[in-house]
C-alpha cells in the first residue's frame, strides 16, 4: 500500500522536478516569450543567451516597445523582394525598433526569376544606410508556391549571389548575412561563401542534424513563436555567441562569419574570454543559471531533406 500510495504520487513529482530542471533555463532566460507549438528537437535554441525576431508585413502593427521589455535584442525586418516590391510596414517597423532600442537590420529576399542588378538597384533605393543598423540580410531560398518558381542553375544562383552581396556590402558598409533553408542549401549552399554569416532555419531539429556546415551564426528555431507585442505567430532567433562577441560584431570588431578579430582579441583580467556557442550564464534577473551548451560540430551527411 505504501509503496503503491508512493509510485502515484511521489514518483510523478520527481519527474516534473527533473522535467522542469531541463526546460527551466531555456523558460528563465526569456519568461515573456513562448512559442505555440514548441518543438523539442530545437530546445538547445532557446537555450541561446542572444535572442531576436525576424517580421514583415504579416505580424500587422507591432508594438516595439514591448516587444524590447519581452527581452527581444535584435530584430530582421523585411524591407524588399525581387525588384520591385517594398513591405508595406518596413518603413514603420524599421522605425519603431530603433526608438525602442532594439538592433535591428533590414533584409532582401531574391526572386531568381529577376535579373540581379535589377534587385540591386532596388534594394538600394529602399534599404537605409543607417551607420546603427546591424548588417544587411540577402534571404535565398526556392519561390515553391509562387509565381516566380523556375529553378536556376547552381552557378547562375552563385552568381546572382555574389553581385547582390557584393552590392549590399558597398551600399551598407557591413558584410551581410545569408539567410537560407535546408533545401536550398542542399542545392546550392553547401561549400560556398563559408566567409560570410549564415542564418539557417530548422524549426525541428538541431542544425548538424540539418546542414552540411560546420558553424553557424544565427538560428532561425520556430515559426510559431509568441512575444509581447506582436499579434499572432513570429518567427524567433538565436545568436551563436557571447555578449562580447555581439557587442564587437555591431561596433565592427569581430567578424562573424570567419570568427575572427579586428585587432587582438580582448582579454579580461589577463584572461581570455572562453570559447562557447552563447553566453554561458542567464541574466541576472533570471537568476544567472549556468548554461552548459556547445557549439554544433561537424555535421554529419543526411539521409532526409524533407522535414526541417
Amino acid at each position: 500500500m505504501r509503496s503503491t500510495m508512493w509510485k502515484r504520487v511521489a514518483l510523478p513529482a520527481v519527474l516534473a522536478g527533473l522535467l522542469a530542471a531541463l526546460t527551466g533555463p531555456a523558460e528563465a532566460l526569456y519568461p515573456k516569450k513562448s512559442d505555440a507549438a514548441p518543438h523539442h528537437g530545437v530546445r538547445d535554441a532557446r537555450r541561446q543567451a542572444i535572442q531576436g525576431i525576424d517580421v514583415s508585413r504579416w505580424q500587422g502593427e507591432i508594438d516595439w516597445e514591448k516587444v524590447a521589455d519581452a527581452g527581444t535584442r535584435f530584430a530582421f525586418i523585411k524591407a524588399t523582394e525581387g525588384g520591385d516590391h517594398l513591405d508595406p510596414n518596413f518603413r514603420r517597423n524599421w522605425a519603431g525598433a530603433k526608438k525602442a532600442g532594439i538592433a535591428r537590420g533590414a533584409y532582401h529576399f531574391v526572386w531568381w526569376c529577376r535579373p540581379a542588378k535589377e534587385q540591386v538597384r532596388w534594394f538600394k533605393r529602399h534599404i537605409p544606410r543607417d551607420p546603427d543598423a546591424l548588417p544587411p540580410v540577402l534571404d535565398v531560398e526556392w519561390q515553391n508556391g509562387s509565381q516566380c518558381t523556375r529553378k536556376v542553375s547552381r552557378e547562375d544562383a552563385l552568381e546572382k549571389m555574389r553581385i547582390m552581396l557584393a552590392a549590399l556590402q558597398e551600399h551598407t558598409g557591413k558584410k551581410p548575412i545569408i539567410y537560407t533553408d535546408i533545401n536550398f542549401h542542399e542545392d546550392i549552399l553547401e561549400g560556398e561563401f563559408n566567409d560570410y554569416p549564415y542564418w539557417l532555419r530548422s524549426t525541428a531539429a538541431p542544425l548538424k542534424h540539418r546542414y552540411n556546415r560546420e558553424k553557424w551564426e544565427f538560428w532561425q528555431f520556430t515559426t510559431t513563436g509568441r512575444v509581447p507585442g506582436i499579434t499572432g505567430d513570429v518567427d524567433r532567433n538565436a545568436f551563436f555567441g557571447s555578449e562580447q562577441q555581439f557587442a564587437a560584431w555591431r561596433e565592427g570588431r569581430f567578424d562573424i562569419g570567419s570568427r575572427k578579430w579586428r585587432g587582438s582579441e580582448p582579454r579580461v583580467a589577463g584572461r581570455k574570454p572562453p570559447a562557447t556557442a552563447a553566453g554561458n550564464r542567464a541574466p541576472k534577473a533570471a537568476g544567472g543559471t549556468i548554461l552548459r551548451m556547445t557549439p554544433p560540430g561537424k555535421v554529419p551527411q543526411r539521409t532526409a531533406r524533407n522535414d526541417d
